[in-house]
């Protein structure tokens, strides 16, 4: 992909921890928000290291097992997730973690490129970065505060989401190099980034048109057909994918991104991460966007809607199709 230009950015809008105001406001915005340093203030950024929660995991009675996933669950075929127990791996991210850094100009925007861009100014991402293939195990959309329910008060959850909204929140624990695929899903979302930094690129959704909409089924996500991984594989839809506006955002430890509703976006780790989504949604967003994700899901799973072509089921071959659980959606 040396000699693919691809769609133009622009910075996301970016504000200090100190000068944001957090409250139900936040919900009406249209764009993405980076609030710098939000985490640093909350117990998670002392209580969430690859470590801590791994002594937590094994002070279980029985070691925690959960479901990992390899490769891109939002294009492409799905693969069957692995079953494995999460303390060794979290252990093992926290030794790759003490690593040296990787090369700084191994990035889709490198931190120096990025410090000669004048305010508002339009530029192309080095998609030449995306030369590796997103095979990492990855600890994908675990419901981490349900399994560690102690976890729950180390994020202000009614300061992130005021007033009557119910939240859920899906954690993603990996490597460096691994990769969620392009898609939007249908809550507004609070993206905190409590160890190591990930590279966003965001679409509003006016740019749609661009982003070769799926028809591949996630429970409450509409997915796209690029995959940055392997632009060159899929000329026509690199030609669309080249004409869209898009936002970039570094979100590093301590950061926390809002994604607006139906926002596209796309995310890639450069280094070992502990992230955590969460999603605040009001009685009407529960009742409508719920209501008809749930009424979509109903059909697809007595195969009237989709079926064998989504996140939640892998077809084997001569053993048809094995159910692989849904979730909220396609999170990162």
């Amino acid at each position: 992909m040396h000699n693919f230009h691809g769609p133009s950015f622009q910075l996301v809008e970016e504000i200090a921890f100190e000068e944001f105001e957090f409250g139900a406001g936040v919900a009406e915005r249209s764009t993405p928000l980076l609030v710098k340093g939000a985490v640093r203030h909350w117990p998670a950024w002392e209580n969430w290291s690859f470590d801590k929660l791994a002594a937590l995991c094994e002070a279980r009675a029985a070691n925690l097992v959960s479901s990992f996933q390899t490769g891109l669950t939002e294009q492409g075929a799905t693969r069957p997730r692995a079953e494995l127990a999460v303390a060794p791996y979290l252990r093992e991210l926290g030794r790759a973690a003490l690593l040296p850094p990787a090369d700084p100009r191994r990035a889709l925007l490198s931190l120096e490129r990025r410090a000669g861009l004048a305010p508002g100014e339009s530029f192309l991402l080095n998609w030449a970065r995306m030369d590796f293939t997103p095979d990492r195990v990855y600890l994908q959309q675990w419901d981490m505060l349900a399994q560690l329910p102690r976890l729950r008060r180390d994020f202000p959850m009614r300061r992130l989401w005021p007033g009557l909204r119910k939240t859920w929140e899906y954690a993603f624990i990996g490597p460096a190099d691994t990769l969620s695929g392009l898609h939007c899903d249908f809550p507004n979302n609070w993206f905190c980034q409590v160890r190591g930094t990930k590279e966003f690129i965001l679409f509003t959704p006016d740019q749609s048109p661009h982003l070769s909409v799926a028809k591949k089924y996630d429970w409450g996500a509409t997915l796209s057909e690029v995959d940055i991984s392997r632009l060159d594989g899929q000329p026509g839809v690199r030609e669309r994918f080249a004409q869209a506006r898009g936002l970039y955002a570094r979100v590093e430890a301590g950061d926390a991104l809002f994604i607006p509703k139906r926002t596209w976006h796309a995310v890639v780790a450069l280094e070992p991460s502990i992230s955590i989504g969460i999603f605040g949604l009001t009685p009407g967003e529960i009742l409508i966007g719920g209501g008809i994700a749930t009424a979509r899901d109903l059909l697809h799973r007595v195969h009237l809607y989709r079926w064998g072509n989504c996140t939640c089921h892998k077809a084997l071959p001569g053993r048809g199709v094995d159910p692989r659980g849904g979730s909220l959606d396609a999170l990162e």
